[in-house]
């Protein structure tokens, strides 16, 4: 008879790979392919009569996994569950623990930070119980979830249109981005200058924004006070130096990532939307193959987590590297406590590489291109955290002629710490330097740049900013900035405008239901105490179903309201200006869930619909005969093609300007560039100045 195996449990089939290569052949790693039960789509599945017990059902479609599970139980000599370590890994073992009928007080509930030799041995050392804390907290959510989504979404159906959605943290999200465009809309600019002179020292020069008058700061708020200070300095006197500090300052370096920062970052840096960052993540920490020697590692910690901590021997062995790559001096001499956001959850470190040993130069090779950019983010971040600060010198003058003060500041970088792996979004990549400068020394003005400027509205929120106000205001958890981001996208209740955030006209009426009937679900502060809850019940504080209760009661009477006083709105065709090709009959522009688009106002006798191109105003430069127009890629990313395709098989990502190059005859294109937009020619023999 063959000898009994141990089974463990896993998510995903690359998880269930790493680790079996670890523990080694008295185990048998098989994945669960995520969640096995589920509360079912087609109804609310939550008895209200009876502690709000979730109605699970086997997920469809999951019969062959579920029936491979059992069978593979029924001859495991013991069974372990081994999913992420976080509430839904905890609820994923707890349903497949119900589902495989093992005892619930059994020990056989292995979880570990990195998937590594050593984590994942030790992690099976010391096997748990299933945490019921855990999962309480993660059925709390579901069952809000739940509740709100299936009781606002029947409404948005009859009252405005079929195929909306509302849900607890979706709305909030929306909700932000409406009030933002709504301060763009009400903000008035202001008109303010500044002056930026030049000064000379010898051979010298060195720039100093004009400060004030007369020992006072005067802000310039138009041409006439801009006259006024000039027309009080002497262009052929000096300006005489009056005070001069110097000072050592020091950068210390960012914290490790959290999942949070690391969606930031990765959206600036990398221009990574929240869900690529997440799945890349995923891959690298349930693992690479890194070839025969190695073979499948786990190259990062686990990627959902709101902790700054970092393992003794995670810093010990980054230590002994800066150490032995960089020198002592860029070592970092003392523990930095970086203190964790409020509410923060400490159940796991940061996100770091799974050891530093594993350069991101020694994977290039090996990584996708993407999977090798979020790596190295990664890696860096961590590395220069375990480093010493940057060190700058800094200089800051003062001068001044007939009571006009000017200010000058410089910096030069003494000293790189840990600038030599990782520069911050704040820090500065060139040295701005003045020439020595002392009191009572006296400079020759060279020629002053008075300049206007108005105000700016509030920006946009991109993904990195609303990711980063989510969190500020306590909004979601790790797990929930991705697909919360996604839905309200994949609804189109907002849409991308490069890499900002606007909301759509259906966005606005779903939010502006929501808010008037449903105050609490679009409330930050509503949503963030709930979030405490949740975190409460994890830690024992409190009982899931009063949780539930405590929210439920006042929600189920603005629902009952809801459903009386709304009324239904009409979402009206406009006059598209065109006739239909077809039968001849007006089109017009409907609203539907992908935007708007040209309809026959005869619908349903007649049923052609025609996209909404937006055209540019030049020809052609293939055929010569269509209209070049502006659509959009799958992924959303703006593109330019011929108005005959597929007739013309035009296509460009770059936005034609009508004019052929004076040099090769192509066609010339604009571009964005820094400071502005610059047009020219695709072959690289010609381009203009940048218009800012």
């Amino acid at each position: 008879m063959p000898q009994q195996k141990n089974l463990v449990i896993v998510e995903s089939p690359s998880k269930a790979k790493t680790i079996e290569k670890y523990l080694g052949r008295n185990y048998h790693v098989i994945a669960s392919l995520g969640h096995v039960r589920d509360l079912p789509k087609s109804r609310m599945a939550i008895d209200f009569e009876n502690d709000y017990e979730p109605q699970y059902i086997s997920i469809r479609g999951k019969g062959p996994v579920i029936k491979d599970l059992k069978k593979e139980a029924k001859k495991a000599k013991n069974v372990y569950l081994a999913a992420d370590p976080d509430r839904e890994g905890e609820a994923i073992a707890w349903h497949v623990s119900h589902l495989l009928d093992l005892d619930p007080e059994g020990k056989n509930r292995v979880v570990f930070n990195e998937i590594t030799k050593d984590a994942v041995k030790q992690a099976f050392k010391n096997p748990r119980s299933i945490d019921m804390k855990l999962v309480d907290a993660q059925q709390a959510r579901r069952v809000l979830d739940r509740i709100v989504g299936y009781s606002i979404s029947p409404i948005l159906w009859a009252k405005v249109k079929k195929g909306l959605s509302a849900g607890r943290v979706q709305s909030v999200a929306l909700r932000l981005v409406i009030d933002r465009e709504n301060e763009i809309k009400k903000f008035v600019p202001e008109e303010y200058w500044t002056i930026e002179s030049t000064f000379k020292k010898g051979k010298s020069k060195f720039t100093a924004n004009f400060y004030g008058l007369d020992g006072k700061k005067l802000n310039l708020n138009d041409n006439d006070g801009v006259q006024e200070v000039l027309g009080r300095v002497d262009k052929k006197s000096k300006f005489n130096i009056d005070k001069v500090t110097k000072k050592e300052r020091k950068r210390t370096p960012a914290a490790p990532f959290t999942t949070s920062s690391l969606q930031q970052e990765a959206n600036k840096r990398l221009n990574f939307k929240t869900r690529k960052t997440m799945m890349i993540a995923q891959q690298l920490y349930e693992g690479i193959n890194l070839g025969r020697k190695e073979g499948t590692v786990g190259l990062i910690t686990y990627m959902r987590t709101d902790s700054k901590r970092i393992s003794s021997i995670a810093r010990a062995e980054a230590s002994e590297f800066i150490h032995e790559t960089y020198g002592e001096e860029y070592a970092a001499e003392k523990l930095r406590h970086d203190k964790n956001q409020e509410g923060a959850q400490d159940a796991h470190e940061a996100i770091r590489p799974s050891s530093i040993l594993r350069t991101p130069e020694s994977l290039k090779d090996i990584l996708s291109r993407d999977q090798f950019r979020l790596y190295s983010l990664i890696w860096s971040r961590f590395a220069a955290s375990q480093m010493t600060p940057a060190v700058y010198d800094t200089m800051s003058v003062d001068l001044s002629q007939s009571g006009v003060m000017f200010k000058a500041s410089g910096s030069k970088l003494k000293f790189a710490g840990y600038q030599k792996v990782y520069q911050n979004s704040s820090d500065s990549g060139k040295d701005n330097i003045l020439p020595d400068l002392k009191e009572s020394d006296q400079v020759d003005l060279v020629s002053n740049d008075p300049a206007q400027h108005f105000t700016q509205p509030p920006a946009r929120f991109t993904e990195a900013s609303l990711v980063k106000t989510l969190e500020e205001n306590g909004v979601g958890r790790p797990s929930t900035y991705a697909p919360t981001i996604d839905t309200i996208q994949r609804r189109y209740y907002v849409k991308l405008n490069g890499k900002s955030f606007e909301p759509t006209e259906l966005g606005e009426i779903v939010d502006d239901l929501v808010q008037n009937y449903f105050p609490d679900i679009v409330d930050t502060d509503f949503t963030a105490n709930l979030e405490t809850e949740l975190d409460n019940i994890e830690e024992g504080k409190e009982d899931w179903v009063k949780v539930v209760d405590r929210y439920y009661k006042p929600f189920a009477k603005e629902l009952e309201s809801a459903e009386e006083k709304i009324e239904k709105i009409q979402i009206k065709d406009e006059p598209a200006g065109i006739d239909c090709e077809i039968c001849g009959a007006p089109m017009v522009i409907k609203m539907g869930r992908f935007g708007k688009f040209f309809a026959c106002s005869r619908f349903p006798d007649c049923r052609n619909t025609k996209a909404i191109v937006k055209e540019i105003g030049v020809t052609c430069p293939q055929c010569k005969e269509g209209q070049v127009i502006e659509r959009k890629s799958k992924k959303n990313r703006t593109f330019y093609g011929c108005s005959r395709y597929p007739d013309c098989d035009f296509v460009t990502w770059d936005k034609p300007v009508g004019r052929d190059c004076p040099k090769d005859g192509h066609y010339l294109v604009e571009k964005k560039v820094k400071g502005g937009r610059q047009v020219l020619c695709p072959n690289g023999d010609y381009e203009e100045e940048v218009q800012k």
